[in-house]
C-alpha cells in the first residue's frame, strides 16, 4: 500500500486521543485556560457526566475575533513568549486543547475582551471551523462543549457511568480550586445545587480555609501547616494528622509551581514521611505546594501535563521527607479532633422508656475504675529518669538516673474514692494533664484544665519505646542485653531460613541470633531497651513477618520496620496495673516524645474530651 498524507481532520482526531481522554480532561484544559487568562471567578457546569455538556465560564481577559480564530488552530498559543520550553510559567502551553476538543465534539467559544464593544463566538464541530460572528456576553470567556466524542463514537464505549465521569470532573475542579484559593469557583453537576468555593487569601490561612471548603470542616480541623526549603526548592502547605487518614490517596493534593500533578516521586516521598505513623493501607490528607525555578522542572512530559520531571529529584524527595517529619514530630501531642466526636456519638445513650439498671458493687464484682491517686510526697521528676522501664524499681534505673520516691499509697474506702487525691493545679495545665485512674488495667484516665484525656497505655508506650530505639540506632547503635541462658526457638524451616538471612540487620538492633539445628534458632541477646521481654515470642513474631521486609527499601527503613515490631513486644501490655508515678511518667514522656499521638501502627494513643464533649454525653448541650 502506498504511503499517503492523512487528512487534517483525521490528524486532529488522532491527536485528540492523547489530550482528551474523558470529560474530566476537557474540564481540566478549559479551567486551566480560564486561570491563565487571569480569571478571578470560574463557573464549571457538567451535564450527563460531561458527555452532553461541559461549560466553563470566566471573567478573565477575553479574546477578540482574530484571537478566537487562532485559538482553535493546533499549536497556536499566547502562553509562550519565545521558544524556551524550560521557562514555562503558565498551566497551558502546548496549544492543543481547543483544537483537540473541537475535533471530537461540538465546541462553541464566546468571548469579549475588557473594554471591547461586543463579544464574538466561534464554533467547531467535528473539526470543521465556522468563522467568528457577533454574540452576547458581558465580559470574559464562555466555552461550551456538547456531545463529546460524537465524531469518534468508539471512544464513548470506554467511558464509565455518568456518575463516575462527573466525580472525576469534580475532582479536577477541586484540585484547581486548592491550587488557586484566591479564585472563586462554582461547580454545577447535572441538576444538583451549585457548590461554591469563595475566594480566599493566598497565604497559609487562605489555604487552610480552602481545604476546609473543598474537603470539609473535618479536614480543615485536622491539618497542620508545613514549610521548608532546600537548595532553591520551597515547600509550603498543610499536612494531615496521622490519626486523620483515608483509605486511598485521592485526598493528597500536590502542586508544582501552581500546577496540580500526580507524580510518583512526590507521592513516594509522602509515603516515606508517614511510614512510621500510618498503617500501609492508610493514606494522609495533605496539600503541598512546591515553588522552584521553572528550568529545574520539566512539565512537558505528557500532553495531560500531570507528570513532571525534576532536575534534582533526590533534593525534592529529601525536602518532602524532612519537612513533613519535622512538622509532625514538632507538633504538640494531638490526635484527630473527629475521634472525640465519634466517641461522643458512640457513648450517647439511646432513648428508652425504662431507666437502665444500676450496676452493683457486691462481692465478686470489680469496680470499673481504679482508685484515683494524689501526687506522691516529694513529687516525681520524670525528666530525671526518662529511660526508667515502666513498672520497674529504683534498682532498674540506669546509672546516674534519679529514681521516683513515692510515698506509701493508702487506698481510700470505696465510697470516698471518687473524691480523693486531687491533682496539683499545675499538672492540670499540662497537655495531657494528671493521672486520676487506671481503667480496666488498660486505659489511663487523666484530668486537664479543660476536660479529660483517655490514654491507651500499650499504644502510648509502644510509640515511646519505638522512638527510643530509633534514637539509639541513630546515635551509637542499640545496646544489647545478653541472656544468662540462651533461648532456643523452634520455627518452621522456611521461617527459620528467612530470619537467619536477616541476622546481621537484627544484630544492628541488638537482637543476636544464630542457627541451632534444622528449623531452630538460638537467641543470645535482646535489645536492652525492651527490658524483660519474651525472647521466643519476639523471634516468632519477627519470623512470621520476615517475608514482608522489602529488599528494595534502604537498610535504615528495614531496620525501623523491625524496630516497630520490637517496640510492640517491649511495651506495657494491656492488663498491666500501673502505679500513679508510672502513669504520670508515661504522660510526661508522651508530651516530650515526637509523634506521641499515635503508635507506630497508626492507632491513636489517646483521646481528648473537652468539658463541652462531656456535657454532650449527658445531653447538657
Amino acid at each position: 500500500m502506498p504511503i499517503r498524507r492523512l487528512p487534517p481532520v483525521l490528524i486532529d482526531r488522532i491527536a485528540a486521543g492523547e489530550v482528551v481522554e474523558r470529560p474530566a480532561a476537557v474540564v481540566k484544559e478549559l479551567t486551566e485556560n480560564a486561570l491563565d487568562a487571569g480569571a478571578r471567578a470560574v463557573e464549571v457546569v457538567i451535564d450527563g457526566g460531561g458527555r452532553r455538556l461541559v461549560r466553563v465560564a470566566d471573567d478573565g481577559a477575553g479574546m477578540g475575533p482574530d484571537d478566537l480564530a487562532l485559538a482553535v488552530e493546533r499549536h497556536a498559543t499566547s502562553k509562550l513568549d519565545g521558544e524556551d520550553l524550560l521557562a514555562i510559567s503558565t498551566l497551558g502551553f502546548r496549544g492543543e486543547a481547543l483544537p483537540s476538543i473541537g475535533a471530537v465534539a461540538r465546541l462553541a467559544i464566546t468571548s469579549r475582551p475588557r473594554g471591547a464593544p461586543s463579544a464574538f463566538e466561534i464554533r467547531v464541530e467535528g473539526g470543521v471551523v465556522s468563522p467568528p460572528r457577533p454574540a452576547a456576553l458581558a465580559q470574559g470567556t464562555r466555552v461550551e462543549v456538547r456531545d463529546l466524542f460524537y465524531a469518534t463514537p468508539a471512544r464513548l464505549k470506554f467511558l464509565k457511568s455518568d456518575r463516575a465521569e462527573a466525580a472525576a470532573a469534580a475532582d479536577v475542579v477541586r484540585r484547581l480550586a486548592l491550587a488557586r484559593p484566591d479564585v472563586a469557583f462554582t461547580l454545577v453537576l447535572d441538576d444538583r445545587a451549585p457548590v461554591t468555593f469563595p475566594a480566599r487569601a493566598g497565604d497559609a490561612d487562605g489555604r487552610a480555609a480552602r481545604i476546609a471548603d473543598v474537603l470539609g470542616a473535618e479536614a480543615g480541623a485536622n491539618v497542620i501547616p508545613v514549610e521548608g526549603m532546600r537548595e532553591g526548592v520551597l515547600l509550603e502547605g498543610l499536612a494531615g494528622l496521622p490519626t486523620f487518614s483515608k483509605a486511598n490517596s485521592l485526598s493528597q493534593f500536590l502542586f508544582v509551581n501552581g500546577r496540580p500533578v500526580r507524580d510518583k516521586l512526590l507521592m513516594g516521598a509522602v509515603r516515606a514521611a508517614y511510614a512510621d505513623l500510618l498503617p500501609s493501607d492508610r493514606h494522609p490528607v495533605l496539600a503541598l505546594f512546591f515553588t522552584l525555578d521553572p528550568r529545574e522542572v520539566d512539565v512537558n512530559v505528557h500532553p495531560a501535563k500531570t507528570e513532571v520531571r525534576f532536575r534534582d529529584g533526590g533534593n525534592v524527595r529529601a525536602l518532602i521527607v524532612r519537612t513533613l517529619k519535622d512538622a509532625l514530630a514538632a507538633r504538640a501531642p494531638r490526635t484527630a479532633a473527629t475521634i472525640a466526636d465519634r466517641l461522643v456519638a458512640l457513648a450517647r445513650p439511646e432513648p428508652s422508656g425504662a431507666a437502665p439498671a444500676q450496676p452493683g458493687f457486691g462481692a465478686g464484682r470489680q469496680a470499673a475504675y481504679a482508685a484515683p491517686f494524689g501526687r506522691p510526697a516529694g513529687g516525681y521528676d520524670w525528666r530525671a529518669s526518662p529511660a526508667l522501664p515502666l513498672g520497674g524499681t529504683p534498682e532498674d534505673a540506669p546509672a546516674g538516673a534519679a529514681a521516683p520516691v513515692p510515698a506509701p499509697l493508702a487506698l481510700p474506702s470505696a465510697d470516698a474514692r471518687a473524691f480523693a487525691g486531687a491533682p496539683e493545679a499545675g499538672d492540670l495545665d499540662l497537655p495531657l494533664g494528671a493521672a486520676r485512674a487506671q481503667l480496666h488495667e488498660t486505659y489511663i484516665l487523666a484530668q486537664t484544665r479543660e476536660g479529660l484525656v483517655l490514654v491507651d497505655q500499650h499504644a502510648a508506650h509502644e510509640r515511646l519505646v519505638y522512638e527510643r530505639l530509633k534514637a539509639a540506632l541513630a546515635r551509637d547503635g542499640v545496646a544489647r542485653q545478653g541472656l544468662l541462658i540462651p533461648a532456643v526457638v523452634e520455627l518452621d524451616a522456611a521461617e527459620a531460613g528467612l530470619i537467619l538471612e536477616r541476622a546481621a540487620e537484627l544484630s544492628a538492633l541488638g537482637l543476636d541470633i544464630e542457627p541451632f539445628g534444622p528449623g531452630a534458632v538460638l537467641v543470645r541477646a535482646v535489645p536492652a531497651l525492651l527490658g524483660d521481654c519474651d525472647a521466643a515470642r519476639l523471634v516468632r513474631d519477627l519470623a512470621e513477618h520476615a517475608g514482608e521486609w522489602d529488599d528494595a527499601l534502604p537498610l535504615e527503613r528495614r531496620l525501623l520496620h523491625v524496630a516497630a515490631t520490637m517496640a510492640c513486644h517491649g511495651s506495657v501490655r494491656a492488663g498491666r496495673r500501673l502505679k500513679v508515678e508510672e502513669m504520670n511518667a508515661l504522660l510526661r514522656e508522651m508530651e516530650a516524645t515526637p509523634n506521641a499521638g499515635e503508635c507506630n501502627h497508626g492507632r491513636p494513643t489517646f483521646v481528648t474530651l473537652s468539658l463541652r464533649d462531656v456535657e454532650k454525653l449527658f445531653a447538657r448541650r
